[in-house]
């Protein structure tokens, strides 16, 4: 299960920004069970900053601190294996990301893929090569060979979506590919999203938090449900998503939909999974704002919807 746009709080940070994408930052999303954290950067004066659409909008820091706070946490969970997918959207190049990377720290942990198909999670946690990286518009390179061109790898359902009757397993990108069926040919793997929008007109468009109890449901019988939506596409494709996208992850909670699809019960080790846990605590509203890459403790969570398992 992934968080979309990880990086964008509505908290008391943001000053509840309504344009948040999430209630929790990123590495309370990975104590909680979520392995994909997307985000989408811009160039703020030459730096590869975490905006959401525009830094005047909703600016989260520089990318570096971000990737800092991952890497502390993955220091602190050798047994964890976590995926990023970066939006490129002012078009920086490979090698800008490569010294951002390499500055946090995170690049020892970056995984290069070699041969065809994806490795054992327990062959990536051997090797310590336990962070995969999808970043999109960049050219491959062999000197940052752990940043993958995303839509190389990678298919997305259309995101764009303003009605709970509108999620679908269409292939929205690449373009390279007519269809899902031919990207899951290729050997891309699919990326489900699934959040909703309000639109306010004049093409502003904001999460749609109001719908956000149906939206993440685990049902399969609801209209807009994520339980429903990811029943679909394994059914369309013969293939279960293997990332999935989400706001406010822990509202559902959305984790609920990866377990049933993996079969997973009982899972342990995670924390902050509901909406209803510590909701209304001090310590929960510390753990909102990016103080919360403090938090460690070896985790037992299981892997949801990162990679599969070959």
């Amino acid at each position: 299960m992934g968080a979309h746009d990880s990086a964008f709080l509505r908290d008391a940070s943001t000053s509840n920004s309504i344009a948040g994408n999430q209630y929790f930052n990123a590495t309370v999303a990975l104590d909680a069970g979520i392995r994909l954290l997307q985000a989408q950067v811009h160039d703020q004066n030459g730096t590869i900053e975490l905006c959401h659409t525009l830094c005047s909008l909703l600016d989260a820091g520089p990318l570096q601190d971000w990737l800092g706070d991952i890497k502390t946490w993955m220091d602190n969970n050798p047994n964890e294996v976590v995926t990023l997918l970066i939006v490129n959207s002012d078009g920086f190049e490979v090698y800008e990301f490569g010294s951002v990377f390499e500055a946090s720290g995170i690049s020892e942990y970056g995984y290069t893929p070699s041969g065809s198909g994806w490795p054992t999670l327990q062959s990536m946690i051997d090797a310590n090569t336990r962070l995969v990286t999808f970043i999109a518009s960049v050219d491959a390179s062999s000197t940052y060979s752990y940043l993958l061109p995303e839509f190389d790898y990678v298919f997305e359902t259309p995101y764009e979506i303003t009605s709970l009757s509108g999620f679908n397993c269409t292939l929205d990108r690449p373009s390279t590919q007519s269809s899902a069926a031919s990207a899951i040919s290729a050997g891309l793997l699919p990326l489900m999203n699934h959040f909703a929008y309000k639109d306010l007109g004049s093409s502003i468009m904001i999460p749609d938090v109001d719908d956000i109890a149906t939206t993440n449901s685990p049902s399969t019988s609801t209209t807009g449900a994520l339980g429903l939506h990811a029943q679909t596409c394994n059914s369309e494709w013969g293939y279960k998503p293997t990332f999935v996208l989400v706001d406010f992850f822990n509202e559902g909670p959305s984790i609920k939909t990866a377990d049933v699809m993996n079969g997973i019960t009982d899972a342990v080790g995670r924390k902050n999974n509901s909406s209803t846990d510590d909701a209304d605590t001090t310590a929960s509203e510390a753990k909102r704002g990016r103080g919360a890459a403090g938090i460690t403790g070896a985790l037992v969570a299981f892997l949801v919807a990162a990679l599969v398992l070959a």
